[in-house]
């Protein structure tokens, strides 16, 4: 059982390199087992006062222990959001101020956690660091399930959107999709970090790990590690940490905790060499004849565009399946058609803009009959000067689009059958449909943003029509002049995961 009086904790909050004001607030009541870290949203003083509501709020509502702990704990958060509201409609220069936040409640042997948004809780025991809380933001959630990997996710640029906040709209303490409740136990050898994105899109979670587990048994020096090696790596927001320590973590817990590893490694040493010694026997025994050597595979060559090649088409005219067409920043004004089992990725993110050739208004990236590849990273754009009708046609495709930019254009994807994969992409200022899917075709649409599409003719963003078969998951809808999808087949087609999030109240219809 651990008390209060024998939790070692601290907490500090840091402006950052990159910021002038400091929006995130952080709370450490050891006496109450009461941690808190907040992340204001919403500019200026507006993220500012949110945070200062919030944890307020909290604060008071926990101090009263009335109910169980995840309910208090809903309770405190509820009333913190609808204050919320309440004083940005009440006040135009508070418009738009909102907060992620992560609570922690200690009592005794176990912690209760409520948690909306980017923030985070890792558990620390035994050598090991756990992410705790799910990121509820379209990046943190492909890297929740391992879809990208985590220095991909930190340096990802849509890293600071979040699905899920405190303050944007009323709630009631039950409603789905608001408030994550996760119930843990705390062993007197754990450690709990609670931190903003500030620290977690600077730091690994293994130099985390490696700060908080050395030889000092002070979470306080702790805390100040994490928040310096934040600011070495860029500093580019604001950092908040707080640090619950049980009474015996520290380096005799992670001594003990490698001492056990290595046994068990030697111990697997020993016994994978009995088995090999065993297994190498009965073949010679058995008189197995020897296999046959393994196919020698030539690794994959990278094919660099903007270096020994002038044009994205040079490039993929040579490339074979496997390869990799690296293209550097710059902007380039040619048709790119796709070839199969050939990836095709800006060197920077967003760095390389793909426009419409000088011959015509065809799409900028045409893919048909294309089973496997990818395309990741380009910004494909169009004006008034320089129209295009599609920003991408895929034509019985099965190839993945992701963490592209397509704006300005007529349709921004054009799907004709087949089972594409777009994800984390963003389409907008389409003056018809973000995208149009028809055929026999079934893409998955995930974690895309979707803004101000569809306002010449009032077009829904995304339109399907029979027999195609959408399945959209955790996509951001944003002022469409429409609604939002529009989905063939009534009652039969697919449901829409519950996880999209609608920006202005539209929804999918039928």
């Amino acid at each position: 059982m651990v008390s209060s009086a024998s939790i070692r904790c601290a907490a500090e909050s840091d402006t950052g390199r990159m910021r002038t004001n400091n929006e995130d607030r952080v709370y450490c009541d050891p006496e109450h087992g009461i941690f808190l870290v907040v992340d204001g949203i919403g500019g200026q003083a507006a993220g500012e006062k949110a945070a200062e509501v919030a944890l307020s709020m909290i604060r008071t509502r926990l101090e009263r222990k009335t109910g169980s702990a995840a309910e208090r704990i809903r309770e405190a958060i509820t009333v913190a959001n609808n204050e919320i509201v309440r004083l940005a409609r009440a006040n135009p220069e508070w418009s738009g101020m909102a907060c992620v936040l992560t609570v922690a409640l200690v009592e005794g042997d176990s912690v209760s956690i409520g948690h909306v948004g980017d923030s985070r809780l890792y558990k620390i025991r035994g050598g090991r660091i756990e992410k705790i809380t799910h990121d509820h933001s379209p990046v943190g959630e492909r890297e929740d399930n391992r879809e990208i990997t985590e220095a991909d996710a930190m340096r990802h640029p849509r890293r600071n959107e979040v699905y899920r906040d405190v303050g944007s709209e009323e709630h009631t303490p039950d409603d789905p999709n608001f408030i994550e409740s996760i119930h843990i136990p705390f062993e007197p050898d754990s450690a709990l970090l609670l931190c903003s994105d500030g620290l977690s899109d600077q730091v690994t979670s293994a130099e985390i790990l490696r700060i908080v587990s050395a030889d000092r048994r002070d979470p306080r020096s702790a805390v100040k590690e994490l928040i310096a090696a934040a600011n070495n790596a860029g500093g580019k927001d604001n950092v908040s940490v707080a640090l619950v320590e049980g009474p015996a973590f520290g380096p005799a817990a992670v001594a003990g905790a490698a001492s056990r590893s290595l046994l068990w490694l030697f111990a697997g040493i020993l016994g994978g060499a009995a088995l090999v010694a065993a297994l190498h026997l009965r073949f010679k025994i058995l008189d197995y004849p020897p296999q046959e050597p393994a196919p020698v595979v030539a690794p994959h060559r990278t094919l660099v565009v903007g270096g020994e090649y002038a044009a994205i088409g040079d490039a993929l005219a040579q490339a074979k399946p496997g390869d990799i067409v690296e293209v550097q920043a710059g902007e380039y004004r040619e048709q790119v058609r796709m070839r199969e089992g050939v990836q095709l990725r800006s060197r920077a993110p967003l760095a390389a803009i793909l426009r419409a050739p000088a011959e015509g208004k065809g799409p900028a990236v045409i893919a048909e009959s294309v089973h496997h590849g990818r395309i990741t990273g380009f910004r494909i754009v169009a004006d008034e000067k320089v129209p295009l009708a599609t920003g991408i046609l895929l034509d019985g495709a099965d190839i993945e689009v992701s963490d592209c930019g397509i704006e300005g254009t007529a349709v921004g994807i054009e799907i004709r059958g087949g089972h594409p994969v777009l994800r984390a992409n963003t389409i907008q200022d389409s003056t018809q449909n973000a995208i149009t899917i028809s055929g026999d075709a079934t893409p998955w649409i995930s974690h895309n943003a979707f803004l101000r599409n569809g306002r010449k003719g009032r077009k829904p963003a995304v339109a399907a029509t029979d027999p195609a078969r959408p399945t959209l998951l955790g996509n951001t809808f944003d002022d469409t002049a429409a609604r939002a999808v529009t989905l063939a087949g009534g009652s039969d087609a697919p449901a829409v995961s519950k996880f999209n999030f609608f920006l202005t109240g539209q929804r999918v219809r039928p």
